[in-house]
């Protein structure tokens, strides 16, 4: 079983949920690397935005 840091799971929710509005315990039932993929996602969403 694979264990994370309480304060960046917490990161994660809220990063994710900031930008797709997303509820917390639905963020919280994905996998570890779903979570990355989307937070990966927002990051280019997000420089892509900041370059325009």
């Amino acid at each position: 079983m694979t264990v994370y840091a309480v304060d960046d799971l917490y990161r994660e929710i809220a990063y994710i949920a900031h930008h797709f509005h997303w509820p917390p315990a639905d963020i919280l039932d994905m996998e570890h690397g779903d979570r990355h993929r989307y937070i990966s996602e927002i990051s280019a969403i997000n420089k892509l935005m900041r370059r325009e």
